[in-house]
């Protein structure tokens, strides 16, 4: 007979695990000799080894008894479903190590790789740090609020950095951020921006946006992220522009 120091020693476990495999149900009490002290024979030897290899599997503690005392039919489908709940664990876990690769990048916090990409392009182009920080905003809020609407707009937005037109609007709001709302200029910018709107897809013609709740769209529509009272002339000018004369 043996101690329960012995027995964690020739087990390979310590005697606190053994300790908590009693706690749990998962090996029986022993004996205790006169002093009250527990004995343990070579049958706890391979209980607790057997217990220490499913443990060390993956397999919860609180299942161990299940496969232990099931037939080996029974005890394969337990082991199979552990197994799928692991594999599933493990997606996750590759998940979230990718998002916690991304955290070096504190502008892509928040973003689908598509996002990324299309930022990641939005910068080259040189516009002023408020003008990327705006927009980087903007793609946040569509991200979180309507994810599937957002993944579906962004190639054709990615598609539209590739366009000189697009991108001499682009230039030509950034350049006129900190102009008064009356500048003579800022109507050219409108009928530049009207003129390349009319040929870009409409979050409103992909089937994801009748999905979208009206109280979603209002905040995706209110959210301007820079406030300029020029920009808010453009837009204004440029809604003039694209709707239809009554």
């Amino acid at each position: 007979m043996i101690t329960i120091g012995q027995l964690a020693r020739q087990a390979g476990v310590s005697t606190k695990t053994i300790r908590v495999y009693h706690a749990k149900g998962l090996l029986a009490e022993p004996d205790r000799d006169a002093s009250g002290y527990r004995r343990y024979d070579a049958q706890a030897i391979i209980d607790v080894a057997r217990i220490r290899t499913l443990a060390q599997a993956g397999v919860p503690l609180a299942r161990i008894p299940d496969i232990l005392n099931a037939d080996a039919g029974e005890a394969a489908k337990q082991i199979e479903k552990i197994d799928a709940e692991l594999r599933l664990r493990i997606r996750e876990l590759r998940d979230r190590r990718v998002r916690l690769q991304q955290l070096n990048r504190p502008d892509t916090l928040c973003l689908p790789p598509e996002a990324i990409e299309y930022m990641d392009r939005f910068h080259e182009l040189g516009l002023s740090d408020q003008h990327e920080r705006a927009t980087r905003d903007g793609w946040i809020l569509a991200y979180t609020l309507a994810p599937e609407l957002t993944r579906a707009i962004l190639p054709s937005r990615r598609a539209l950095l590739d366009h000189d037109e697009y991108l001499a609007v682009l230039h030509a709001y950034d350049g006129a951020l900190d102009w008064s709302p009356d500048g003579p200029r800022l109507g050219a910018i409108a009928e530049a921006a009207a003129k390349v709107a009319r040929h870009m897809s409409m979050p409103s013609d992909l089937p994801a946006f009748k999905n979208v709740p009206r109280e979603t769209l209002e905040l995706l529509t209110g959210h301007g992220g820079i406030v300029s009272p020029a920009w808010q002339r453009i837009d204004l000018l440029v809604t003039r522009l694209l709707t239809p004369a009554t």
